[in-house]
């Protein structure tokens, strides 16, 4: 299946997508921001709960950087709205298809190139 290119209309839809996504991605960056603070040693709490502290200060942090990476590519999308190639598969410059973007609207690559890369 040949992905076609986007109309105006399906553009600014996806761009409207792209500036809610980054509205929803900032708000949990930051309230996220609380839980992934260093657990404080000296608090007075027992061995197991200090490890649970950490364990979930951990796992925060680990969901602060896939956040934030995917606030990174929504904002490269933008950019490239701007810029008229927003829909444009970045290896092979064909058009990655609606479908594919109102379901991922900050996708790089069109779906056969994003295969290639996974292989």
């Amino acid at each position: 299946m040949v992905a076609e290119e986007l109309t105006s209309e399906q553009g600014e839809e996806l761009y409207r997508d792209l500036l809610a996504e980054r509205a929803r991605l900032e708000e949990n960056i930051h309230l996220t921001k609380t839980g992934s603070k260093p657990v404080e040693l000296d608090t007075p709490i027992g061995r197991l709960s200090r490890m649970d502290a950490i364990q979930q200060q951990q796992m925060t942090k680990a969901g602060r950087v896939t956040l934030n990476t995917k606030r990174l590519q929504v904002e490269a999308s933008l950019e490239a709205y701007k810029k008229g190639d927003y829909g444009c598969c970045r290896l092979c410059k064909g058009p990655i298809g609606y479908a594919r973007l109102k379901a991922r609207p900050e996708a790089p690559f069109c779906l056969s190139c994003q295969d290639r890369r996974e292989l």
